[in-house]
């Protein structure tokens, strides 16, 4: 039986705060784990229709983004199913989220889309602040968010998601500096973990 293909998405932008969830959680995976090669972990960005291919080759597609549910700041909720482009598109923060979910809808057009769907997002406190760290009520939700999302690649049959050995626990601590204060990769790039090697985006 082949493997499932599998898609780890972070989604958003680290210049606006709290937009920058999605794209911390995959900076922070990368940072801590190794994965087998059917695994793709992306930072998606803000590039939208530029996603479109990877999308289309994945059999399962797990999503970061901050979200505008209207709940609490730093509440995290799990959206899955064709429950998904609905929630991003509700009540869209900025036109990333437009973005992507034109990526599901042409992926669905095409008969393409992903057969499992799941959305981890986090409602954000600040938006406006140009520049801005994540907020602590939104930074906090990041360990159990990749507890989410691990718990969901042993379900779709990814084995060997393990922890680096090298890296640090996932803490607020490690969060802080290892992950939020690293450099963030060019934007026309995603990583490949299984083999560690880059993916140009403009070459799909």
């Amino acid at each position: 039986m082949d493997s499932k293909r599998i898609l780890v998405l972070g989604i958003g932008n680290l210049l606006w705060a709290d937009e920058g969830f999605g794209v911390r959680c995959v900076e922070a995976l990368n940072e801590g784990w190794r994965f087998p090669p059917q695994v793709n972990l992306m930072d998606g960005g803000t590039q939208g229709l530029y996603l479109l291919p990877y999308v289309q080759e994945a059999d399962c597609l797990l999503v970061f983004d901050a979200v505008d549910y209207g709940d609490a700041p730093g509440t995290m909720r799990e959206v899955i199913g064709d429950q998904v482009p609905r929630f991003m598109g509700a009540k869209k923060m900025s036109l990333h989220q437009t973005g992507f979910q034109e990526v599901l809808m042409a992926a669905e057009l095409t008969g393409k889309l992903p057969k499992e769907l799941v959305l981890i997002g986090v409602q954000p406190e600040e938006l406006e602040d140009y520049g801005g760290s994540l907020r602590d009520v939104v930074k906090a939700q990041m360990a159990p968010a990749l507890d989410k999302a691990l718990d969901w690649l042993a379900r779709w049959g990814a084995p060997g998601c393990t922890r680096d050995e090298v890296a640090e626990p996932i803490t607020d601590t490690a969060l802080a500096i290892g992950v939020y204060e690293g450099e963030r990769p060019p934007a026309d790039q995603a990583y490949r973990l299984g083999d560690a090697r880059f993916l140009n985006m403009e070459a799909a």
